[in-house]
């Protein structure tokens, strides 16, 4: 049997023919007026994208590089912060924020859990300068409610600068950043936007331009003041990825054709998409008899899924693989073997997910020997798109 590789994975994700085709093309050195025009095009269409009226800079780097800069620009050796932890992700930020000196208040939640407002309130104290946390917990499938955290936040301590981690929350959550208060946001390129790895973006509110001024950790490359300054002039401060810049272009031009050339519109449309493709892979899976990670707080960016007691995920993600030429993703950590993840961000659809569910179908059925009937997953998924908008 043939079999086409599939990713389904939490990034990278799926590329865009249309982003691999402005990447293929993308023979511009990055001093010239050509460069210029693109650089400050995509980034007038990341601001759409991200939905802000703040700077948004682009960084040659992964989403860590961005993570990193959100710490070594806003704060200074002793500052105390405070980190929100539900995964791998969450326990980044707390290495990240102790490599630069930072005291580290902690509110840590098991893995597929989110916060108690509370307990998050309680944690803040009078001289907390930052709160870092994810929109999703990737490595659990688990979404966080940045908009009720930042106020919870915020009702303590008024001026504690908020920063999250969308990487693969962006294209996948409806965010109100402006609105929310939102100080950081940091986005990814090989996630919703469909392009390979190596890019990271970010908005940065004024809050925290200000904080930078009085921030005594060394930067360099990661110095956003730099790439603020060049950024007016249609330039990043080193030479910058050119090719991925051409691709996240085409791929935000994608986006907004869905919506007739609205970009705003058609970030609604990337949103609406993961969310009824996540809600149509929950209700398959349930009818197969899986047991879902996170079901109190489950993301659209991917869905994540308990395998029986006794059983290794492993065994799921090789034989779909195998079989079907599908590559869904382990856990992290201490759950790699314990549950087996799902994406819907970005280049994927309904026929990606009636696919995928297909083949769980078969590797339920004859690896993990549940009692499956053929259908049954596809069906339930079926309900689900049928009785959406």
């Amino acid at each position: 049997m043939f079999r086409k590789t599939r990713l389904y994975t939490p990034g990278p994700t799926p590329l865009l023919p249309a982003a691999q085709f402005a990447m293929a093309a993308a023979d511009i050195h990055h001093r010239t007026a050509e460069f210029r025009a693109l650089y400050t095009r995509v980034l007038a269409q990341l601001k759409e994208f991200v939905g802000t009226e703040n700077d948004v800079l682009m960084l040659s780097c992964s989403g860590t590089g961005a993570m990193e800069a959100s710490v070594s620009n806003l704060t200074s050796p002793g500052d105390r912060v405070l980190v929100l932890s539900g995964g791998k992700f969450g326990e980044r930020w707390v290495a990240l924020a102790k490599a630069f000196g930072c005291v580290v208040d902690l509110v840590s939640v098991p893995y597929g859990e989110t916060f108690d407002l509370e307990v998050v309130k309680a944690a803040v104290k009078p001289d907390t300068k930052a709160v870092y946390l994810q929109g999703t917990e990737t490595s659990t499938a688990v979404r966080h409610d940045v908009q009720e955290i930042a106020a919870a936040v915020r009702a303590v301590q008024p001026e504690i600068l908020v920063v999250v981690d969308a990487i693969t929350g962006l294209g996948t959550t409806h965010f109100d950043v402006d609105a929310w208060g939102v100080d950081v946001l940091i986005g990814g390129s090989q996630k919703a936007v469909m392009i390979p790895p190596g890019l990271a973006y970010l908005s940065v509110s004024d809050r925290a331009w200000a904080a930078m001024d009085a921030s005594k950790n060394p930067r360099y490359y990661f110095d956003l003041r730099k790439e603020r300054k060049n950024a007016k002039n249609g330039e990043s401060a080193y030479t910058p990825a050119v090719a991925l810049i051409a691709g996240l272009g085409a791929a935000l031009d994608y986006i907004a054709g869905q919506a007739g050339g609205n970009l705003a519109e058609g970030r609604k449309l990337l949103v609406d998409n993961a969310e009824r493709c996540a809600a149509m892979t929950r209700a398959g899976l349930v009818a197969l008899g899986f047991t879902l990670f996170a079901p109190t707080a489950p993301a659209a960016a991917a869905t994540a899924v308990a395998v029986p007691e006794g059983l290794d995920s492993s065994a799921v993600v090789k034989e779909v693989k195998a079989r079907f030429g599908a590559v869904i993703a382990n856990g992290q950590g201490e759950m790699k073997g314990k549950i087996f993840r799902i994406a819907h961000l970005g280049f994927f659809d309904y026929m990606d997910t009636i696919a995928l569910l297909g083949a769980l179908e078969l590797v339920a059925k004859d690896t993990l020997k549940l009692p499956v009937k053929f259908g049954q997953g596809v069906a339930a998924a079926q309900e689900v798109f049928a009785n959406s908008k």
